[in-house]
């Protein structure tokens, strides 16, 4: 990164904080409810209706404020208003996301325009399967409803307990796992806060995105299926890893330039593997729950390219992992891939209702920089006279990256995000100096198990957490 590029990112762009400030506003409201609506939240109501009047939403939105003030509130009312809040993010996302790829000369592919319906066709070009009974979406967007009435304030036991069979039936649909996962991981944040009422501070901007997410995917005939999948071969050269944690799951996304086979123009990818978890397993531990994928984990760890076969790509750039149709390649530098083949790779377009400005994570590698550390603790790089601050808060504790090595960092290869109103740099990689020689540390480094022999003893005398559970649900399943 140079510094004019990072001074061309700016921190805002004309119109962002009014937009998220409009839907702050909406978040205000949902803290109590939109059952009794007061003067604050009506206000909020008609500059969002205000917002998107020159849009091809105005009229439904508007009319759903002027429903919602007169005491209605219909699904249809409701829905209006989740489109018309995605579509402000959207907005944002959108532009945040074209300044960085001017800021750095990034060609995006666009999304796909949806293909025209074929009378002629007996079918479309992806069999989307059986459709979703219209009874399990009423009963998600019932209890969205129910929510929406009583607000986050007003959520107590009974009314996180009046999902459960609600969950149950829509986890049982294989074409509502989607919205049947989101449900439950809201359900389980509430479950876990209720009576919410008595919270000091609530995460009102998450649990409006999330309910805004369900309610559009709980539509009559469910989501629009997007564009088929493709079938690409060639060459995949790993970036970096960026580890997602929670208590009962870990998710390994991997970021990538991929090289077509043909001389296609290079694209940027991700590969995701996952799987489940107990919150006993921790550090690099986690590791061994992912070892059914070794050659992506080999890639990692040996820093190697890995040459794949007909794997399928989304238009958003994720690829089907299949570790069967991928093995090991030559060595490849993610430091030399990304001076190399970043620069000229097509990042992918971004799926409509994931145009959030939360889900920006765009790899980009930054060099020959100081770094700063502030009162707090807060980390920043500085290059000739810009600052760019760091996530040091989302280094996953499975990897031998930490705040100290950034800190002594001389080049860092990671992900910039759009994080409380300012552009951030999440880690993935550092080179740094040691007794005069130079070093790297990656988030992957670990993912064939630790190299370090402090922190292979450490796990020695700790046990072998992921073999013990092994082991003892292996005997409850012979029982």
């Amino acid at each position: 990164m140079l510094p004019t590029q990072l001074a061309g990112l700016g921190a805002a762009g004309p119109g962002i904080d009014e937009a998220l400030d409009l839907v702050g506003g909406f978040d205000d409201g949902f803290i109590h409810g939109f059952a009794r609506l007061g003067e604050q939240p009506r206000a909020a109501l008609t500059a969002l209706a205000d917002a998107l009047a020159v849009t091809p939403l105005a009229d439904r939105v508007r009319e759903a404020v002027e429903k919602m003030v007169a005491g209605s509130l219909a699904d249809e009312h409701l829905t209006a208003l989740a489109g018309g809040r995605a579509a402000l993010l959207g907005a944002v996302h959108d532009a945040l996301l074209a300044r960085l790829d001017a800021a750095f000369g990034r060609s995006r592919a666009d999304w796909p325009a949806p293909a025209p319906a074929d009378p002629a066709a007996d079918s479309g070009p992806a069999d989307p399967g059986p459709p979703a009974p219209e009874n399990v979406l009423a009963g998600c967007r019932s209890w969205l409803r129910e929510l929406a009435i009583a607000g986050w304030r007003g959520v107590d036991h009974d009314l996180v307990a009046a999902s459960a069979q609600t969950l149950d039936a829509a986890l049982a649909v294989p074409s509502l796992r989607r919205l049947a996962v989101l449900l439950d991981g809201l359900a389980a944040e509430l479950r876990g806060c209720a009576p919410v009422a008595t919270m000091d501070r609530l995460p009102a901007r998450r649990w409006a995105d999330l309910w805004s997410r369900a309610l559009l995917l709980a539509q009559p005939g469910g989501w629009p299926a997007g564009p088929a999948a493709e079938t690409v071969s060639g060459r995949l050269l790993p970036l970096g890893a960026d580890v997602h944690e929670h208590g009962t799951a870990v998710q390994l996304q991997v970021h990538a330039v991929f090289e077509p086979a043909g001389g296609a123009p290079p694209r940027l990818v991700r590969a995701s593997v996952s799987a489940a978890k107990v919150e006993t397993i921790v550090g690099p531990a986690v590791w061994q729950l992912l070892a059914g994928h070794p050659v992506l984990l080999g890639a990692l760890a040996r820093r190697q390219a890995v040459e794949i076969t007909d794997l399928p790509l989304l238009p958003g750039g994720d690829l089907r992992w299949r570790d069967e149709q991928a093995r090991p390649g030559e060595p490849a530098d993610p430091f030399a891939t990304a001076r190399l083949r970043l620069p000229e790779a097509v990042a992918p377009a971004v799926p409509p209702l994931d145009r959030h400005p939360v889900r920006i994570a765009e790899p980009v590698l930054v060099e020959d920089y100081s770094t700063a550390t502030a009162e707090d603790g807060g980390l920043t790089l500085e290059l000739d006279g810009q600052s760019l601050p760091v996530d040091v808060s989302r280094l996953p504790g499975c990897t031998p990256l930490t705040p100290q090595l950034v800190a002594r960092s001389t080049a860092c290869l990671g992900l910039l995000r759009w994080d409380a109103g300012r552009w951030r740099l999440q880690p993935l990689a550092v080179r740094y100096t040691v007794k005069r020689a130079a070093a790297e540390a990656h988030t992957g480094d670990w993912a064939l198990g630790p190299t370090d022999p402090k922190v292979v003893k450490a796990e020695a005398r700790s046990g072998d957490a992921v073999g013990v559970l092994r082991e003892r649900a292996g005997r409850l399943l012979r029982r």
